[in-house]
């Protein structure tokens, strides 16, 4: 591929797998030269790009985990270094297994190619699978929400590319699966037994850090969407402890000029559609 219309390059520093020590070169993003031209935000605070006459689409998710090609260990990449050593036995053993499962699921993947779409959102999968290795300390359980948000969204993109394959199912599985995540995050957080705070960027996209607040309206946004429908009662106080944590934030977003604008907006949306499933037409404070 010609210079002037390559997407990404290859780091110059080699990176050493910790588990299985094979060494390799990470592939970055290039984001100048109008590579990536920022379209709409949704809902689910995910930026969708619009494609470029000369680039075409390109999926900045795609390139954020850092992937061995050999035994497919994977993480965000300021982590993928210091996987506990307590830990490091137990996922060499499951090297097999993390390869059959992804392959079930994406079907071909090869990391030593560029990524793409297929590759990407198996990058992912894989990390939010292997920060089952890390302890407290890397605040796992948030970034394995991330990391499965994100994949969902790059299978969201599959669908419109791929149409007719089933990734619109396994979008909604894996956006279920974030939803877990984020809602445990937040049990641990706030029960004092892992932290979320330390974690420098909550995203959940890489183009806006929304910072707890962002994690706290993901978590309901996820929950009203993809939670379990069949708890009766259990759901109504679920969502009505949502619904009050966003009445929280309206208040805050009144006097405090650092909160982002399409957060309230978004949170504002979130707070009507919990009033309307449970049957409620209070206003926001």
């Amino acid at each position: 591929m010609a210079s002037d219309l390559k997407i990404s390059f290859h780091s110059k520093e080699e990176y050493q797998c910790p588990l299985c020590n094979a060494g390799f070169h990470r592939e970055e993003l290039l984001s100048g030269s109008g590579r990536l031209i920022a379209g709409i935000l949704t809902d689910e605070l995910h930026r969708l790009y619009e494609p470029s006459a000369k680039y075409g689409v390109v999926y900045p998710l795609a390139y954020q985990a850092t992937v061995c090609p050999q035994c497919w260990f994977a993480s965000m990449d300021k982590d993928f270094a210091t996987i506990p050593e307590k830990t490091r036995e137990k996922a060499r053993k499951a090297k097999d297994a993390r390869k059959e499962d992804t392959l079930k699921i994406f079907s071909r993947v090869d990391f030593n190619e560029p990524r793409n779409l297929v590759s990407g959102a198996a990058s992912l999968y894989l990390a939010a699978r292997c920060y089952d290795y890390y302890t407290k300390e890397f605040s796992p359980t948030i970034k394995q929400g991330i990391a499965t948000l994100r994949s969902a969204w790059l299978l969201d993109a599959m669908e419109k590319k791929y149409p007719g394959q089933h990734f619109d199912w396994l979008a909604v599985l894996f956006k279920k699966k974030a939803q877990f995540f984020y809602s445990e995050a937040l049990r641990r957080e706030q029960s004092g037994k892992e932290p979320i705070s330390g974690v420098k960027s909550l995203g959940p996209d890489t183009d806006k850090n929304y910072g707890y607040e962002g994690a706290l309206y993901l978590t309901g946004l996820l929950k009203l969407r993809y939670g379990s429908r069949d708890e009766g009662d259990a759901r109504r106080e679920a969502l009505a402890d949502v619904k009050r944590t966003i009445a929280k934030m309206f208040g805050l977003g009144k006097s405090s000029k650092n909160k982002p604008g399409p957060l309230l907006e978004h949170a504002r949306n979130l707070y009507d559609n919990i009033n309307k499933e449970l049957n409620e037409s209070d206003d926001a404070p």
